[in-house]
C-alpha cells in the first residue's frame, strides 16, 4: 500500500521519474513473486487507486541485493524490519528508517495481514499521514527537478 499511495503523491506534484519507489520484503515468510491482498486492494480502492490482482508483486531483498545497494534510501514499516534490513551485508551505509520515524514520529506500522479490511484501512490511514508529513522530506533528498 506504501508503494501505491507515495507514487500517486508523486505523480500529483508533478514529479514524474525523479523518485523511484520499489517495494520488497526482508522477513523470513517474503518470496518473490507473491501478490497484493484483496484487502490491500480494496482499501486502495476506497482513496481512488485502482490495483489489479497482478499490478504489483513482491520482492525478497534477500534473493535482490542489487535493489538495496540502488536505493538512496530505505524505509521500512517496523523497527524490527529496519534491523532485518540493516544486517544484509549490501545495506551497509544505506539511510534506513521506519517510515514514522522518517515521518517525525515513533513507532511501528504493524502488518494487518490477516485482520481484515478496517485493519488494513487503518493502516492504509497510517502510511498515508507519514507520506504527507515526509513528501517534502523525501524530495529534498530527490534534488532540484
Amino acid at each position: 500500500m506504501a508503494q501505491a499511495l507515495l507514487e500517486r503523491m508523486l505523480a500529483e506534484r508533478g514529479v514524474n521519474g525523479r523518485v523511484r519507489v520499489r517495494s520488497g520484503g526482508v522477513a523470513p515468510y517474503a518470496r518473490d513473486g507473491m501478490l497484493p491482498s484483496l484487502d490491500a486492494r480494496l482499501a486502495l480502492r476506497e482513496v481512488g487507486i485502482e490495483m489489479a490482482e497482478d499490478g504489483m508483486s513482491s520482492v525478497d531483498l534477500r534473493r535482490h541485493p542489487d535493489l538495496v545497494t540502488e536505493a538512496d534510501l530505505i524505509l521500512t514499516m517496523t523497527g524490527t524490519q529496519r534491523e532485518m534490513l540493516a544486517a544484509l551485508p549490501d545495506a551497509a551505509g544505506r539511510p534506513t528508517f521506519t517510515l514514522r520515524e522518517f515521518a517525525g514520529d515513533a513507532g511501528d506500522i504493524e502488518d494487518p495481514a490477516m485482520q481484515g479490511l478496517e485493519a488494513f484501512r487503518a493502516s492504509r490511514d497510517v502510511i498515508h499521514g507519514c507520506l504527507e508529513r515526509a513528501i517534502d522530506r523525501l524530495l529534498a533528498l530527490a534534488g532540484p527537478a
